[in-house]
């Protein structure tokens, strides 16, 4: 590396903080709070409600990501070339980052399918209850899912970035050592 990526670097990390945590916290928090509602239909309609507020969030993040990425890709080049690790954990990276965006879009679809039945109700947000028409209990039923692979990939992302800064360490103690032999 020639010189410092920090704003690429915090817009990598920051973007990747904040769509980890989200959906962490909509999976357990939003989806499970909501879930204890004493109207059913209130179930489904709160949760949409609040996914409906954090998308735009989520969206700036996701594109946060994506900016810092392509910036240290290209801050990186050289390292790239030189090193097949960190080439490796970069193409394991887009690839789960291209997974989690995937993801990201079907649960927003999801949701949208889930909020236009709010008023059918459910068990909680992803539990449909007996009376549920067959759309409104596939779309929980793979929510269900969908939920819990958005925090598992990007915590993934996370620990590919540590792995990758730590790729870099001894590449930087290598070249201070070499720049400065007395």
């Amino acid at each position: 590396m020639t010189g410092r990526n920090t704003l690429v670097r915090s817009l990598h990390d920051v973007g990747l903080a904040a769509w980890f945590g989200g959906t962490l916290m909509g999976a357990v928090g939003l989806n499970g709070g909501t879930a204890k509602a004493t109207d059913p239909a209130e179930r489904l309609r709160l949760s949409s409600i609040g996914w409906a507020k954090w998308a735009p969030v989520q969206l700036a993040a996701i594109i946060a990501h994506g900016i810092g990425g392509a910036g240290l890709i290209l801050g990186n080049k050289s390292r790239l070339t030189a090193q097949p690790e960190s080439r490796t954990n970069t193409k394991v990276k887009f690839a789960l980052t291209a997974a989690a965006a995937a993801a990201t879009l079907y649960a927003g679809i999801l949701g949208t399918k889930i909020a236009k039945h709010a008023d059918e109700g459910g068990e909680g947000v992803t539990e449909a209850d007996e009376v549920a028409s067959p759309e409104l209990t596939s779309a929980q039923r793979q929510q269900r899912v969908v939920q819990w692979v958005l925090p598992a990939l990007t915590g993934v992302l996370i620990v590919l970035g540590a792995q990758q800064g730590e790729q870099q360490r001894p590449v930087a103690g290598l070249l201070h050592r070499l720049t400065h032999r007395s």
